[in-house]
């Protein structure tokens, strides 16, 4: 739309004087009084400056703004030149898109020099150019509820495209047409899922229409901006929303195909659950659990509940009497959620984590109604690590079944399993499994010296620790002369304990090491 047909819809926008009054009064009581210090600053050198995006936006929706931005008509060297002697600190990272920061006291400011930026159709990063009108930069923003301003230090509103009223209205709109916002910005096509599940939203049918017929354009955005949106998405209060989103519109089919291949069709003669509905229901629960299992808001174990059941396309097979199975889906899966989020180039451990509870998730289900043994305990508590918390977040949001009875069945079940964990962990120090006797006593007490004899030891120990628990010393030794026995080894101070162990050499990083 250009800055003429703008100015029309502003005209259209402008609210009486009560209200702009009201306005005013409403942002500038919700807003540091340094944000006016700084408009006065700018004023007295002449120039523009107006708090602009979200902290309005957020004023508006209840809140007080903690992000400061604000965009001003001065040029970035010349806000520098304002701001010194009365910022505390000012940075430039950003410069070359015209934006400068700066810290007063606790305070953090981002001041961006009104702007255009458009993408070239086959780049992955915006042309900038400066402008010197906020009514255009505003229109250049991604949705109108973003593309409102108050100017400083008057706090007057300026709403040229009538973000208020999407607020009122709770929908998501672009500032023009949508089509030409995310040609502009790929990247948008995400910031409207993200905005949809942030705040409870709708998108307006016209930007959906844009997101399908658009999707294709992020091909040029990096995947590193991609994921920074995917994961603000992911920790937003209701992410289910944004993903079902994304998946309606063909989005995910770009960023995250995994998920839409989850509404397998289902025939006649062989039915199973809905995986795709399932996978968002386990989502949702696996965030209600957060509180009780001390988590906040948990990108590894929300990611992990989408994405648990992606295995299941790949290892569907029929079966007769119409049943399904997915054989192994969780192997299967952890390795798809290994491949997808590292090209997505998500942090390594997250990658890590993720596909580990991927894999584990359906472990519980061979507990039964409690028939595993103490040494399966120990074995579920080691093959989870760290990770023990979230699994047990996971596998409990993993229960969707509509039967109350079997639903209360398995918390019963998953209860008695967490209260032997609790009662192990008391008595064996569970979290720190480690064979009883170490890689010192180990060759000393078999005359070794370190080399792969003394891991292959320490392995031996290691299952002993894990089936039997806790032995102590003496009957840990014997174990261990047991099994030094069968392999062919004499214990220590026997003339032939030497011998063997000759053949292997020494290796500074084994076990014995590493205690």
């Amino acid at each position: 739309m250009p800055v003429s047909e703008s100015t029309s819809v502003a005209q259209k926008a402008t609210l009486s004087a009560d209200q702009s009054k009201a306005a005013a009064a409403l942002l500038r009581a919700n807003t540091s009084p340094t944000v006016a210090e700084l408009g006065k600053l700018f004023a007295t050198a002449g120039h523009d400056l107006a708090l602009v995006g979200g902290p309005v936006r957020d004023v508006f929706l209840g809140g007080r703004p903690k992000d400061l931005d604000l965009t001003t008509d001065a040029v970035p060297e010349r806000v520098l030149e304002i701001t010194r002697g009365w910022a505390d600190k000012t940075w430039t990272v950003g410069i070359e898109f015209g934006t400068v920061g700066l810290r007063k006291g606790d305070e953090i400011f981002e001041i961006t020099t009104y702007r255009s930026e458009a993408y070239d159709r086959a780049s992955r990063k915006p042309e900038v150019k400066y402008g010197t009108s906020l009514v255009a930069d505003l229109e250049r923003r991604d949705f109108t509820i973003n593309a409102m301003a108050a100017r400083l230090p008057s706090f007057e509103l300026a709403d040229p495209f009538g973000g208020l009223d999407a607020l009122r209205e709770q929908v998501i709109r672009t500032p023009g047409r949508p089509e030409d916002s995310f040609s502009d910005d790929p990247l948008r096509i995400l910031r409207a899922a993200r905005f949809a599940a942030r705040l409870g939203f709708t998108v307006a049918d016209e930007v959906q229409a844009a997101m399908r017929a658009m999707a294709s354009r992020l091909s040029i955005v990096s995947a590193e901006r991609i994921t920074d949106e995917l994961t603000k998405l992911m920790l937003t209060a209701r992410p289910e929303a944004g993903i079902d989103l994304l998946v309606r519109t063909g989005v995910a089919e770009v960023i995250l195909p995994e998920l839409p291949a989850l509404r397998m069709e289902v025939d006649e003669h062989h039915r199973h659950k809905d995986v795709y509905t399932h996978s968002l229901i386990v989502l949702r629960q696996a965030i209600d659990l957060e509180p009780r299992y001390g988590l906040g808001p948990d990108l590894v174990l929300r990611l992990a509940a989408i994405l648990h059941d992606i295995g299941k396309p790949r290892t569907r097979s029929l079966l007769p009497g119409g049943k399904v199975a997915f054989h192994h889906h969780e192997v299967v899966g952890a390795k798809m959620a290994r491949k997808r989020l590292t090209e997505l180039r998500f942090p390594k451990e997250v990658v890590a984590d993720v596909s580990k509870l991927v894999e584990l998730h359906l472990r519980f289900h061979g507990y039964g109604d409690g028939e595993w043994t103490d040494s399966a305990v120990r074995r579920y508590v080691r093959d989870a690590g760290d990770m023990l918390t979230r699994l047990h977040a996971l596998t409990r949001a993993d229960c969707t079944t509509r039967n109350a009875r079997k639903a209360a069945r398995l918390a019963a079940t998953y209860d008695a399993l967490e209260a032997r964990i609790e009662v192990l962990r008391e008595q064996e120090e569970l979290d720190k499994i480690r064979p009883e006797l170490d890689g010192e006593q180990i060759m000393r007490i078999l005359g070794l010296t370190p080399g792969p004899l003394v891991g292959k030891a320490w392995n031996f120990m290691l299952e002993v620790r894990l089936s039997e628990g806790v032995l102590g010393p003496e009957r840990a030794t014997q174990e261990l002369l047991r099994w030094a026995s069968a392999e062919g080894l004499r214990p220590a101070g026997d003339a032939s304990a030497g011998d063997a162990s000759a053949g292997d050499p020494p290796a500074g990083d084994g076990p014995a090491d590493s205690q």
